[in-house]
């Protein structure tokens, strides 16, 4: 196949991109299809739009492999294999949004021809492939199975996870034929070393990347749930996190904070409530796990408020600084991000905010992270970037910190406390 095939991603963001890179390493002649011409220029300069060191580092070296453009006629006519990348968000009603799939498969079927394999790999609720992207397929007046192989493999990808790759993730492959499925199956068997399982269609593919991040919407709204519980009680869940991993069989250690961030976990289980909706089906315990994680930006301030009015103070008029935008450590990824809900509501109770992080630099209000803790009084962490868990916490006396709320319980509690400052975390 390396030797023959061409493939065109469409869309690269933080799925497609580093599906580019890896078959462009494998051998195969990548053509890059993005509508945004931004993303297109600074890949063609080796600049990677994601701040990402790997990232950085593969498109840098990769410059004059990898091809991309904005225009569809260069990349989908001659392609072989085609996989769809692009988002797939839910609206202001949480209802999944598949606009974005849809232009591509419009795009991908005014070039479409005979024997080319179509993989979407965006996440989407069940029927989306047999249902949304075949007609539009179709309307080219070729037969999916028949002329051309449509497929659905979802993504997995686990962005600064330095153990779990894209090259070494097992992948699930559902497709409306098993031809189809078997093409894509070589496919993947030529570019990534794990396993790679064929589903019985693409519906049950598409769910089984909906029940994996709906298992861990669950689990941490449980762990969140016991972690508000025993703080009342006065019992720290770090401790008992701790207790519980011992046992070798039976219990998944998930942690609590300040919120669920990320295209996928807090985005997912969407999918599966509304579509669910179609069969007259509601389900209750996702909508009580997103609700339960959806209040903890909230109950992250409301820690904050507890401790300033044991000082006699309150959070308006407060010098009160957020550090962390982005969802997790040390990457720029602020998609769903729980920061952006602190920050909007302490601006909603009137803080005097300081913002920074030092990967998602675009909502800062600072110059620097000394800056930042020059203006902070009382700390809101809601990322655990290195910069800050390696931090030597006298700092943190040293500027004045009078209150840190540890939102991914990241910090040294007793250190903290020996020094003077007002240490929250939580559930400890």
């Amino acid at each position: 196949m390396i030797a023959k095939k061409k493939v065109c991603i469409i869309g690269l963001g933080y799925v497609g991109l580093p599906l580019a890179c890896l078959c462009a390493r494998k051998g195969y002649d990548v053509t890059g299809l993005d509508i945004n011409k931004k993303i297109v220029e600074q890949i063609r300069a080796g600049i990677s739009p994601i701040k990402d060191a790997f990232l950085q580092k593969e498109v840098r070296s990769l410059k004059n492999k990898l091809k991309v453009t904005i225009e569809a006629s260069e990349a989908i006519p001659s392609a072989d294999v085609i996989i769809i990348c692009v988002p797939t968000p839910v609206d202001n009603k949480f209802h999944p949004n598949l606009k974005y799939v849809e232009a591509a498969g419009q795009s991908i079927a005014k070039y479409l021809r005979h024997g080319q394999l179509i993989v979407l790999e965006s996440t989407v609720n069940p029927g989306t492939t047999e249902d949304t992207l075949k007609p539009i397929m179709e309307q080219s007046g070729l037969k999916t199975g028949t002329d051309f192989h449509l497929a659905h493999c979802p993504e997995r990808i686990d962005l600064g996870n330095k153990k779990w790759t894209l090259r070494n993730i097992p992948r699930v492959i559902g497709s409306t034929t098993t031809k189809g499925a078997l093409l894509a199956k070589m496919f993947y068997a030529s570019i990534i070393d794990a396993e790679i399982l064929m589903l019985k269609g693409p519906k049950e593919a598409e769910a089984t990347k909906i029940m994996e991040n709906s298992f861990r919407d669950i689990n941490i709204a449980f762990i969140n749930e016991m972690a508000k519980s025993f703080d009342k009680a006065g019992i720290d869940i770090t401790e008992v996190i701790k207790g519980a991993s011992t046992k070798p069989f039976a219990f998944l250690p998930h942690y609590p904070g300040c919120g669920v961030g990320g295209h996928c976990i807090p985005v997912d289980p969407y999918y599966l409530i509304e579509g669910a909706k179609k069969f007259h089906f509601e389900h209750k315990f996702l909508e009580l796990a997103r609700k339960i994680n959806e209040s903890m930006p909230e109950y992250t301030i409301s820690l904050l408020a507890e401790e300033l009015n044991n000082l006699g103070k309150s959070i308006k008029g407060s010098n009160i600084g957020v550090y962390g935008i982005a969802y997790k450590k040390d990457v720029d990824d602020a998609r769903e991000s729980p920061s952006l809900e602190i920050i909007r509501l302490l601006e909603e109770k009137g803080a005097n905010l300081s913002i920074y992080d030092p990967y998602a630099k675009s909502k800062n209000n600072v110059a620097s992270f000394g800056d930042f803790l020059k203006k902070s009084n009382y700390i809101v962490l809601a990322t655990n970037h290195t910069e800050f868990t390696t931090l030597k916490l006298r700092k943190l006396k040293e500027n004045g910190i009078k209150i840190i709320i540890d939102g991914r319980n990241c910090l040294d509690k007793e250190k903290m406390q020996s020094l003077g400052i007002i240490y929250k975390g939580i559930g400890r």
